[in-house]
């Protein structure tokens, strides 16, 4: 996905999250120095790319955890062996 694609604000929270890890909304209002109604607006646009996760905080049942989404790994095609099998 194309980062260029995100609104600035949506981009911002990505970086943040790549370099912090996972937060919750009132830590990325904190680090970003965006306003909290920006900050929701791009943690939308970041879940409807699928960008980011949201976990449960078992911390605080209020407030819900933002992360990155993991990276997948591609496996070029004709890597892959049928089970059973060595790859030489």
């Amino acid at each position: 996905m194309k980062e260029n694609s995100l609104p600035p604000s949506s981009q911002t929270i990505l970086q943040i999250l790549n370099a912090g890890g996972a937060m919750t909304h009132k830590e990325l209002v904190k680090r970003s120095k965006l306003a909290p109604r920006t900050v929701r607006y791009a943690l939308k646009k970041l879940k409807e790319k699928h960008l980011i996760i949201e976990k449960f905080n078992f911390k605080d049942a209020r407030q819900i955890i933002y992360m990155n989404r993991p990276a997948v790994l591609t496996i070029p095609t004709g890597i892959c062996r049928p089970m059973g099998t060595m790859i030489s």
